[in-house]
């Protein structure tokens, strides 16, 4: 239930970072501004007390993102893989996140395949394992399908997730709110819409059908892609909340010493992690949304093997191409093309000034072009990119959420694997090849077969879509009346304040 009871939650966050020691080790790995160390500060030191202990013998801040929830993991679990932007030693110990989380008992799991497939799980498998990866959502076990002997990997959802899930969304919803209503120039990131987004992916991993169905549908468009596989999906073992997939051996993308032992050659490693997401989102319009190291492995043959469809990336073909263009133009060192593909996509206000935006934008690229990896600093480049967005007016796209974020998981499990690769090198060819393909005179000869398509479908009902259309514009609509929301969720969260500060003193004094 959302409301102002999430204020408990929000304080809880905050003392539990404070009560685990997370806070000061958290906000220094992130160079956070001193105005934001103050709120942290201010959310969580007087409220210790409520906080979470978490477990003793991890790190603090792992110690209390497990603590807190499996919303929170999945944020850690993107941190995991930007060591550039949280240190090395922090990244390090958040990977613990991406595949070593605490299991949940055996019988359990077994409990829920047998109520799940409606047969007990010998009649099922034979030599159904004890975990061997555990992550915030769902926990995998090995076994063999009895009967065929096939090896498979059963991936069985966490008790009560969804009802976990629900509980931290609920929580960001309301701190979205609250962010919208005190603060009024925070609106333009949409932080209500990130949220909803969000939450749109997460009830769709919580469904492990729809999992099955992705894996399946990845695995067709990927079947000619030269070292990369996917595990396929055994549909009559699969379920809401089971999937078994065929099995896969690996080395974890995020064990370097192990990859190097096994002779694999990581830089070719990284350049094809790369490539292979920009492959699938331009090509496909289809990627894996989730791709940090505990989803990806090194097989024998050297091949990536990916893991884990529960968060999948879909974009249409106009954005592709507006994403290939600016990708390019970044590439050529055409600020100037990318400043008019962001105005005639819409992603700045038509009011601003081209000039200005590519000015912006060179300052952006021109002191990263061609550098090694290694001696970008992401933080500092991400907080010159929100300026630049602030400054504009850009507002978030809620459609890009997932490919951005994507990119740069990507992007850091590329650098984990060689500290030294030149991204834009890497992904000319992709994004070349893309252009030619997608932005030339056969481009535009299909588009217009295609449009013709669609007209020859539709050419009946034109002049009424028409006629609607023009009704709809020249009705005037009443005024509306303003909301007395934002009025209402002050008094609360004021009221909020008070009581928490009254429980507060209550204990001191």
């Amino acid at each position: 239930m959302r409301g102002p009871h999430n204020i408990w939650r929000l304080v809880r966050t905050g003392a539990t970072f404070v009560r685990t020691g997370a806070m000061a080790v958290a906000l220094e790995a992130m160079s956070a501004p001193p105005r934001l160390r103050l709120a942290a500060w201010a959310l969580g030191w007087p409220f210790q007390w409520l906080g979470l202990k978490g477990d003793p013998a991890l790190p603090p801040v792992t110690r209390a993102i497990t603590a807190l929830g499996p919303a929170y993991i999945k944020f850690g679990q993107i941190l995991s893989t930007r060591p550039d932007i949280v240190g090395e030693e922090l990244a390090d110990q958040l990977k613990y996140l991406q595949d070593k989380l605490p299991p949940f008992p055996l019988d359990e799991a077994r409990a829920t395949v047998a109520e799940e497939l409606g047969a007990p799980v010998e009649t099922l498998f034979s030599g159904f394992s004890e975990p061997v990866a555990a992550a915030s959502i769902a926990q995998v076990h090995h076994a063999r399908v009895l009967g065929s002997d096939e090896e498979v990997a059963v991936k069985v959802l966490r008790p009560g997730i969804e009802r976990a899930f629900r509980r931290d969304i609920d929580a960001f919803y309301f701190a979205a709110r609250a962010i919208e209503a005190l603060a009024p120039f925070s609106r333009r990131l949409r932080p209500v819409d990130v949220i909803a987004h969000f939450e749109g992916i997460v009830l769709g991993e919580l469904d492990l059908r729809l999992e099955a169905a992705a894996a399946s549908e990845f695995a067709a468009n990927t079947g000619q892609d030269a070292g990369f596989r996917v595990p396929a999906p055994v549909w009559p073992l699969s379920g809401r909340r089971v999937l078994t997939l065929g099995w896969a051996e690996g080395i974890a993308l995020s064990d370097n010493a192990a990859i190097d032992a096994a002779g694999h050659d990581r830089v070719a490693l990284a350049a094809r992690v790369l490539s292979l997401f920009l492959s699938h989102a331009l090509r496909d319009g289809l990627f894996h949304g989730d791709m940090h190291q505990g989803n990806l492995k090194v097989g024998a043959d050297g091949a990536i093997i990916a893991y884990d469809f529960g968060i999948m990336g879909r974009i249409d073909e106009y954005t592709r191409r507006v994403y290939a263009e600016i990708l390019y133009g970044f590439i050529r060192r055409d600020y100037r093309r990318v400043a008019e593909v962001h105005f005639e996509a819409g992603y700045v206000p038509a009011d601003r000034d081209v000039d200005e935006f590519a000015r912006a934008l060179r300052a952006v690229g021109e002191p990263i072009f061609g550098m090694e990896a290694s001696r970008v600093s992401m933080a500092r480049l991400l907080a010159f990119l929100f300026e630049v967005t602030e400054r504009f007016g850009m507002q978030t796209r809620t459609e890009l959420i997932l490919l951005q974020r994507t990119m740069v998981v990507v992007e850091g499990v590329a650098r984990s694997l060689d500290p030294h690769i030149n991204i834009w090198q890497v992904a000319r060819p992709v994004v070349e090849g893309y252009i030619s393909r997608n932005l030339g005179p056969l481009a535009l000869l299909r588009d217009l077969a295609q449009t013709a398509r669609v007209m020859g479908r539709f050419g009946p009902r034109l002049p009424q879509l028409v006629e609607a259309a023009l009704i709809r514009q020249a009705t005037v609509l009443p005024p509306v009346a303003p909301t007395a929301a934002p009025r209402r969720l002050l008094w609360a969260l004021a009221g909020a304040a008070v009581f928490a500060a009254g429980v507060w003193l209550g204990q001191v004094l």
